[in-house]
C-alpha cells in the first residue's frame, strides 16, 4: 500500500454513540477527496464498545489504522500516540472523535498547507457549550496569551493540519505533561489560523471532566509561562515591603505616640496573610517539582496494547 499523503488522527474514549457518525463522515470525505488519506484512530482505554467497533472498521477497510492503548492515558497522550503512528507524508489532520471539529474542512486546510504554511490551526469563532464553559475558556485563553512566553493563538485547540516536519518534531519532544497546542506554537515555522464555528457533539457527553480541564490548563500555564514563579518572587518582595512599613509604623508609635501598642487584629491579619503566601509559594514550587519528578522517571508516554494496520496485527 502506498504511503498516504494525509493522516487523519482522532483519539477516542467511550465514543460508541458517536462512532458510526464519525465513520460515515470520514468515509464520505475520503471517497470524495482526491488525496490519499488514512485514518488513525486511537482507543484511549475505552470501557464501552468503542474498541470493538474500531476493530470491525479496521478489518473491513484498509484505510483505517487503529491503535489500542493499554489503559486510559488521557487525551493529550492518546493524541501523541496517534501522531507517532501516523504515516501521512504531507501532513496530519488532527480532529476530535465527537465531531465537534468537522472533518469536511480538510480540503480548505490542505489548500492553506500547500500555500507554504506548516501549521493550519482552527480558531473557534463560536462555541456550543454552556455559558459557564464558554466564559471559562474565554478567560483562560486570554490569561494564557498574556503570560505565556510563546505566542499561543486565542481560541485555538488541537484541531489543526500540521506538516510532516512539524509532526516529526512533536514526536521527538519528550515532555510528560503535554499541552500540544502550546508545543505546536513553540515549534514555530509558518502558521496560519482558520476561523470556523464549532459544532455540538453528535452524540454522548464530553469525556473531559472539570478535573481534567484544570490539569490541561495547569500544563499550559506551567509549561509555557514563567509567570507563576515570577509572581511568587514579586509577591515575596511586596510582602517584605509591607512588613517593613508595618514595622516602622509600630516603632514610631512606640517611640513618639503611645507606649502601649494595640495590634492584635493587625498581627492576626499579618500572620494569616504571610502563611497563605507561603503555602501558595510551596504549591507553585510543588507544581514544578512534580513535573520534574514525573519527567525524570523516563517512563514511556504511552503503552500500545495492540495495533491494526492494513488488516494485519502488529
Amino acid at each position: 500500500m502506498e504511503t498516504p499523503q494525509i493522516s487523519i488522527v482522532a483519539p477516542l474514549y467511550n465514543e460508541s454513540e458517536s462512532f458510526p457518525h464519525l465513520v460515515e463522515r470520514l468515509n464520505a470525505l475520503m471517497d470524495s477527496c482526491p488525496l490519499s488519506v488514512e485514518v488513525v484512530l486511537i482507543d484511549d482505554g475505552s470501557r464501552d464498545n468503542t474498541a470493538l467497533m474500531m476493530r470491525q472498521v479496521a478489518l473491513s477497510d484498509p484505510r483505517y489504522h487503529c491503535v489500542f492503548l493499554s489503559r486510559n492515558h488521557g487525551h493529550q497522550l492518546a493524541l501523541s500516540a496517534g501522531i507517532a503512528r501516523a504515516r501521512g507524508s504531507e501532513g496530519l489532520f488532527i480532529i476530535d472523535g465527537d465531531l465537534q471539529d468537522p472533518p469536511e474542512l480538510l480540503p480548505e486546510f490542505y489548500k492553506l498547507l500547500k500555500e507554504g504554511n506548516d501549521v493550519v490551526y482552527a480558531v473557534r469563532r463560536k462555541r456550543k457549550e454552556n455559558m459557564a464553559k464558554r466564559t471559562g475558556y474565554y478567560l483562560f485563553y486570554r490569561l494564557l496569551k498574556s503570560i505565556s512566553y510563546v505566542e499561543i493563538p486565542l481560541d485555538s485547540g488541537d484541531f489543526s493540519l500540521i506538516s510532516r516536519r512539524v509532526a516529526d518534531v512533536l514526536i521527538k519532544m519528550p515532555e510528560e505533561s503535554r499541552y500540544l497546542r502550546g508545543m505546536r506554537s513553540w515549534i514555530g515555522f509558518k502558521q496560519v489560523g482558520f476561523e470556523y464555528e464549532r459544532d455540538e457533539r453528535v452524540a454522548g457527553e464530553s469525556k473531559y471532566s472539570l478535573k481534567q480541564l484544570f490539569r490541561l490548563a495547569y500544563n499550559g500555564i506551567f509549561n509555557f509561562s514563567e509567570f507563576p514563579i515570577k509572581f511568587m518572587t514579586n509577591t515575596g518582595a511586596i510582602a517584605i515591603a509591607i512588613s517593613l512599613v508595618y514595622f516602622f509604623v509600630v516603632v514610631i508609635k512606640k517611640l513618639f505616640f503611645n507606649p502601649v501598642i494595640e495590634g492584635f487584629t493587625a498581627l492576626l491579619f499579618v500572620v494569616i496573610l504571610f502563611s497563605g503566601v507561603q503555602l501558595l509559594a510551596l504549591g507553585i514550587i510543588g507544581e514544578y517539582v512534580l513535573r520534574i519528578f514525573f519527567q525524570s522517571k523516563g517512563r514511556p508516554l504511552f503503552i500500545v496494547k495492540e495495533e491494526i494496520v492494513n488488516r494485519e496485527y502488529v
